[in-house]
């Protein structure tokens, strides 16, 4: 099995949208690459981007012969131009009704382009995250695979919708507009250029503790929020503790670092902007006085020099913008590096495949032939070191065993969670290693002892076993499943929300719910994981009548905790160390002297008398 990454998260990455443009890290050749890998997405779009970026030369055309037509009007009141001032401000309004018109486009035509792109992007990209095998998700944190859906994909969102377009209107104003004024003086040209080694030299000053100070605050930010994010998610733990003030205080603790760092990059970055106003301005307060002596020798009019001014002014404005829309792009590189790395994961299920392929229910014999099996991540460990069993069709099996004995590694085997190492797990005589993911698991249903619920309704919940499946059919698995009562006596029945992960219902309820999944799903092979042992009495008596309903005419491998759950099953199957110990019926089990499953039974049974004598003698003292 091929080694999986683990990425990094964005904190991981610079914040460069604080510095200059010479500032930013030079843009890698490698990196560069990978982004254009990204933009393929809008090649089924490339005539509307072709049409924006004819309106995106057109807007920027407009925008530069602006101040030419301004420093026309010096002309004018010089006396010395041909036009009237009249032609020239109705000249003016046109020049702004047509960049009005022609900046609608643009946004509008590259805005079209990037949403749809952008949403093919996401749509592909979660498409193969949930294709992707469970060493997969077991190496890589859930908050950072949302990261990439979300926010990566938002940064070339917004690249491509705005910056990308930006960033070649205003080069193309800078270039462009400097041509203009070589042209209007090359004297004063070169001038105003004298003043850029400052500008370049504070920039790379300011801009290394910027970039060094915002990298450390996103860090700390993110730290705030993993207490956040695990406050929330264990608040009844927070609560049952009465830990509120213990969590106000960490949250507090980390926001405090982040805006001592924020603060201190902020003194930064305002010492920067205030060198930066004085050097540009003070730069415009000497362009006018070098111009103003242009003008004394005779070598530039007055309306020349009122043109170089508004066009220095676009160049600074422009070259201003181009250091944050660089720095934009090369957060946007990184952005689209860890996209690709998943984009180009191998799936474990290719969903084209199993689509076409029509489901071919098996009748349920299953054989573990010498199965070997160490999880990816410890290698070095051995779990299952030679597994034999049979199970033959509608046969109910049980795997007891200490924990960590390797009995749900047995289950993930079959369902091809993993690979075995050794040996081969057969269902109806073929290797599961040959059947299609999609054609195998549609055989297999399990039950969970922690039954996690989607958000939506009861409805939707049970259907999820049968996707399509009819009204009908989903009222009778949860007839079946002994949920009909409680589902019937909510006002919404079948429409009630079950919140988030099934919070809103009770354990037996979502256990019910999770049986009445299995059934509408009607698998010819069923893994019950100890459905019944988190339930009070009455509720694991409705729910043990609803497995019996479910198990009838399937084979059943149920993980057993409690061994009292197991005794109507057909064989059973006693796991230590990662090897079948002893296996044979219940009574066959309990005969053997010193035998491990005897041993089980025994201890169990002083737990439960241990626990029956403590309630009595309580009983007694509250009397």
């Amino acid at each position: 099995m091929a080694k999986r990454r683990e990425f990094k998260s964005p904190e991981d990455t610079p914040d460069d949208s604080e510095v200059s443009f010479f500032a930013t890290k030079p843009i890698r050749r490698e990196g560069l690459k990978k982004t254009l890998k990204i933009f393929r997405y809008t090649l089924p779009y490339r005539n509307i981007f072709l049409l924006g970026f004819v309106f995106l030369i057109l807007a920027t055309g407009t925008s530069l012969v602006f101040p030419k037509a301004v420093g026309e009007i010096v002309e004018v009141l010089q006396g010395g131009s041909k036009y009237t001032l009249n032609q020239i401000i109705s000249f003016l309004f046109g020049i702004l009704v047509l960049q009005a018109v022609f900046s609608f486009f643009r946004i509008f035509l590259f805005t079209r382009v990037s949403e749809r792109a952008m949403a093919d992007v996401r749509k592909d990209l979660y498409s193969k995250i949930i294709c992707l095998p469970i060493t997969f998700f077991e190496t890589n944190r859930v908050g950072e695979l949302t990261s990439r859906v979300t926010s990566d994909v938002s940064y070339l969102d917004n690249v491509l919708s705005f910056t990308l377009a930006e960033f070649f209107r205003q080069g193309a104003t800078l270039i462009i507009g400097t041509v203009f004024l070589l042209y209007t003086s090359a004297k004063l040209t070169l001038f105003m250029l004298a003043t850029f080694p400052l500008l370049v030299f504070a920039a790379v000053f300011f801009g290394r503790y910027i970039r060094r100070l915002s990298k450390h605050a996103q860090t700390e930010l993110a730290r705030a929020n993993v207490v956040v994010e695990e406050t929330f998610q264990n608040v009844h733990t927070v609560k049952a503790f009465t830990n509120e003030s213990l969590e106000i205080k960490r949250y507090g603790s980390s926001l405090d670092r982040v805006v001592s760092l924020l603060l201190e990059a902020a003194t930064y970055r305002g010492f920067f902007v205030s060198f930066l106003i004085l050097v540009m301005f003070g730069g415009i307060v000497c362009i006018v006085w070098f111009g103003a002596s242009l003008i004394q020798a005779g070598e530039l009019s007055v309306s020349d020099l009122f043109t170089f001014v508004i066009y220095t002014a676009y160049i600074g404005g422009a070259l201003n913008s181009l250091g944050d829309m660089y720095a934009q792009i090369n957060r946007t590189i990184g952005a689209s590096e860890r996209v690709l790395e998943i984009l180009e994961e191998e799936p474990e299920l290719d969903l084209n495949a199993g689509r076409a392929q029509s489901y071919q229910p098996v009748t349920g014999s299953i054989v573990y032939d010498n199965v070997r099996f160490s999880y990816p991540s410890r290698k070095d460990v051995e779990v299952l070191k030679g597994i034999n069993m049979t199970v033959r069709p509608g046969e109910r099996i049980a795997l007891v065993g200490h924990s960590g004995a390797g009995k749900s590694t047995i289950i993930q085997l079959l369902m091809r969670f993993y690979e075995t190492d050794g040996g081969a797990i057969r269902i109806d005589g073929k290797p599961v290693s040959d059947f299609n993911l999609h054609e195998l698991r549609k055989n297999i249903a399990i039950v969970p002892q922690e039954v996690i619920l989607f958000g939506g309704t009861i409805l939707e919940n049970i259907s999820y076993g049968k996707p399509g499946a009819s009204f009908e059919e989903v009222h009778s698995a949860a007839r079946k499943a002994n949920a009909l009562q409680f589902i019937e006596s909510f006002p919404e029945k079948f429409d009630t929300v079950v919140g988030e992960r099934g919070i809103k219902l009770s354990g037996g309820q979502r256990q019910r719910i999770a049986i009445a999944r299995a059934i509408l799903k009607d698998p010819k092979i069923l893994i019950l994981d100890e459905a019944t042992s988190s339930l009070d009495a009455e509720s694991e008596k409705l729910v043990q009548e609803a497995l019996n309903e479910l198990m009838k005419n399937r084979t059943t491998l149920v993980i057993a905790h409690r061994l009292a759950t197991i005794n109507k099953v057909d064989k059973i199957y006693v796991i230590r160390d990662g090897v079948i110990a002893e296996s044979g019926t219940h009574t066959q089990l309990t005969a053997i002297e010193n035998g491990l499953y005897a041993n089980l039974i025994r201890l169990q049974f002083e737990a439960v008398t241990e626990g029956r004598e403590n309630k009595d003698l309580l009983s007694t003292d509250l009397l």
